[in-house]
């Protein structure tokens, strides 16, 4: 490496690389996020997750200490071991230290906390996408209990650009188990509901706003299975659907093929 590239650090990650070049960091990956892979311009700013609180975002948007200030960010999670924690002197940093299998455990005490006591936090990793996205998919399983789809679905509402990968998601879903094993030995939990603005999943079970049926039994207005007794009822004053108002009950049923004036009934259809 040549002496003028050792006295010219990358800006955003400190390390030696051709970052106005578009150059990938050989060792952290850092590299300029002007353009997403769909061609779409990406934001400065990190996206907002839970108001007020939850942010996700990149190592390009943790890099901007004056923009997380503006939105009054004072603490950071960084998912990525080789990612430099920048502004030490300016921010509170948790970084997690397993570059292989995620601590969701580790990182979700930590959001706690920043919850507790009220402080905004960044969630990032190099490209915001999916490292991090799996901490804050991973938090709002905990916290909300919320399943796995319902929080991904959120997630990517609010960040477009959020792909996982398929060992990252396996990850999550061996998590999501973790927490039913746990909710289920919790007694009396009562499960709070996704957003209603947001589509749920029901599973096949059904919605909370259908109508209940009435059921078959124990209806005074169902017909039985069995013969009626029959309605003593004047061949001039009968009325389809307006049998139940009108006489008394008798004391012999109906034939099964004759209408109350004594006429039998064909089944023929017409």
């Amino acid at each position: 490496m040549r002496k003028r590239e050792r006295e010219n650090p990358c800006g955003v990650c400190g390390h030696y690389h051709k970052y106005e070049e578009g150059e990938v960091c050989g060792i952290c990956g850092h590299r300029m996020p002007a353009v997403s892979e769909k061609g779409i311009q990406v934001s400065a700013f990190p996206s907002e997750i839970l108001p007020e609180f939850l942010f996700l975002g990149s190592y390009d948007n943790a890099s901007r200490a004056e923009l997380l200030k503006t939105l009054g960010i004072s603490r950071i999670l960084n998912t990525v071991p080789a990612c430099q924690n920048l502004y030490k002197n300016s921010f509170t940093y948790h970084c997690l230290q397993d570059d292989q299998n995620l601590p969701f455990d580790d990182a979700i005490q930590f959001l706690e906390q920043c919850e507790k006591d009220r402080a905004r936090v960044l969630v990032h990793c190099m490209l915001g996408k999916n490292r991090s996205a799996a901490i804050v998919i991973a938090y709002l399983m905990k916290s909300k209990r919320w399943n796995l789809a319902q929080s991904l679905q959120w997630v990517k509402e609010r960040r477009p650009s959020v792909d996982l990968t398929q060992e990252v998601y396996q990850q999550l879903q061996e998590y999501e188990q973790k927490i039913l094993v746990s909710l289920e030995n919790q007694p009396c939990l009562v499960m709070p509901a996704f957003p209603s603005h947001v589509t749920s999943f029901n599973f096949g079970f059904p919605k909370p706003s259908d109508p209940i049926p009435a059921p078959a039994f124990n209806n005074s207005s169902a017909p039985s299975l069995f013969a009626r007794p029959g309605f003593d009822i004047p061949t001039q004053e009968f009325t389809f659907g307006a049998a139940h108002n009108q006489g008394n009950v008798s004391q012999s049923p109906l034939s099964a093929n004759q209408n109350p004036n004594g006429s039998d009934i064909t089944m023929d259809g017409s």
